[in-house]
């Protein structure tokens, strides 16, 4: 632990924050109301920070480099943070309202400075924002509650002891403040290494103070400022490139399982199937209810359209013990059952979601006519089924109706167009995904050309 006067090698990452003077014993009620635009805001400048974090990955590991122009987009993201979380309860250093640029302010108290790395090694970035920072990363839970750095852990614990003496005293203690401002520099310092932004180890130091050891920031106005280079339209497109990358992702994942159990989950029969359930009752019958395929529309989305032929397996767990399966419409399988102890379950579960209290049916099930398709007999009763439009309702029995019921069951459907739509997915995705990235390469260029210009 150091004090703001104490002398180290100078880290890349400088943060300041200057305390004001004259702070309201109030406003700090009600900051948390004040600053809700610019946590909508950083809530998308934040997911940009990570998608342009890993595009920096990439470029980290072939060239040796991080673009400049999504250097400096992170570097004005994690300075808008820092002003935020300063004015707000990060620190509650100041009553000025941050500005929404992600630009250096030089008349602003809170300050966020990291130097541009020229060369970045290409094998330590496979392992230093996951391994190496591992201890860094339980500090920065414990002083920030985590990765929500506008406000947990023990800096807003910290803040809110600073506004309880300043709503009583209007003083806010020096070295309290000093503190806090370690602690936030420990965590900036963390997020720009986690975020690629040098190959320099965070240090194990708590250093004091509003000015940062390694010499007081002199803010200078580039030749083409960030403001300029990132302008509100490039930002918009870069974020909105990196909301389709992250969906993307989504699309492409679900396209790849859908590939995946289309090419290895199917059975020899070429079902895609469901694990073996083992489900037991001390009821009288089992259900799956409430199958609802009232679908509306071209006949491509008809449900046999859809599924294929689903197949249902139930076996009895006690030899010779003859058990019943059958699908029927809801309201008939309702009626049949009302006044029935039976289970429901939550579709084919081992446990079930809710018990209906009741007798013994009328008559065993194999003996109404409202079945649509049934099996009954001794050993593996296997039923196939073409879906239809329409509520349905799924029941396992004894086939004499009467208690203790246990089985086990599996469900499989052949879903003819699960290769297709696997395919579409991928896709879909993959298009997504260059259109995504093709946004935010072309806003890092126009921010690149402005640098220049």
């Amino acid at each position: 632990m150091t004090t703001a006067g104490s002398t180290h090698a100078p880290y890349p990452v400088r943060v300041e924050g200057h305390l004001d003077d004259h702070l309201s014993r109030w406003l700090w009620l009600v900051k948390w109301f004040l600053v809700i635009p610019h946590y909508i805001v950083l809530s998308f400048l934040w997911i940009a920070f990570a998608v342009v974090s890993v595009m920096a990955f990439f470029a980290i590991v072939f060239a040796g480099r991080y673009p400049r122009a999504l250097f400096d987009f992170n570097v004005g993201v994690m300075r808008w943070t820092w002003r935020v979380s300063y004015y707000a309860y990060g620190a509650l250093g100041t009553d000025r309202y941050p500005p929404f640029t992600l630009a250096e302010v030089a008349d602003y108290p809170a300050h966020v400075e990291v130097e541009y790395p020229e060369h970045l090694s290409r094998g330590l970035v496979l392992v230093k924002w996951w391994l190496l920072a591992i201890p860094h990363y339980i500090i920065v839970a414990v002083f920030a509650g985590g990765w929500r750095y506008w406000g947990g852990g023990i800096i807003a614990a910290l803040a809110l002891v600073a506004a309880l003496m300043l709503a009583f005293t209007a003083t806010y203690p020096k070295q309290l403040f000093d503190v806090i401002l370690g602690m936030n520099r420990w965590v900036l310092r963390v997020a720009a290494y986690a975020g690629l932004m040098t190959d320099e180890y965070p240090p194990f130091r708590l250093d004091m103070g509003g000015n940062d050891p390694a010499g007081r920031i002199v803010v200078q106005q580039p030749a083409v400022p960030v403001a300029h280079r990132w302008t509100a339209g490039r930002i918009v497109a870069l974020v909105i490139g990196s909301f389709m990358v992250l969906v993307s992702l989504g699309v492409l994942a679900g396209g790849g399982a859908a590939t995946w159990a289309d090419r290895a989950s199917r059975d020899d029969a070429g079902y895609v199937t469901s694990g073996l359930h083992t489900i037991t009752s001390d009821q009288h019958a089992i259900t799956a209810e409430g199958i609802d395929l009232q679908t509306d529309g071209p006949d491509w989305i008809y449900p046999s359209s859809i599924f294929g032929t689903v197949r249902i397996r139930v076996t009895p767990i006690a030899e010779n013990a003859p058990v019943f399966v059958g699908i029927g419409p809801s309201d008939d399988v309702n009626a049949y059952l009302t006044g029935v102890g039976h289970a429901q379950l939550g579709g084919f579960t081992t446990e079930p979601r809710r018990i209906h209290q009741g007798g013994a049916p009328a008559a065993p099930p194999a003996e109404r006519g409202f079945w649509t398709v049934s099996r009954s007999g001794i050993g593996e009763q296997t039923l196939t089924w073409r879906p239809e439009r329409g509520s349905w309702s799924v029941v396992m029995m004894n086939a004499d109706g009467s208690r203790d019921l246990a089985v086990r069951a599996d469900v499989g459907a052949t879903v003819p167009s699960l290769g297709a739509f696997g395919i579409g997915l991928l896709v879909g995705g993959g298009v997504i995904l260059i259109a995504g990235g093709a946004l935010i390469a072309g806003a890092a260029a126009r921010a690149s050309r402005g640098a220049q210009s």
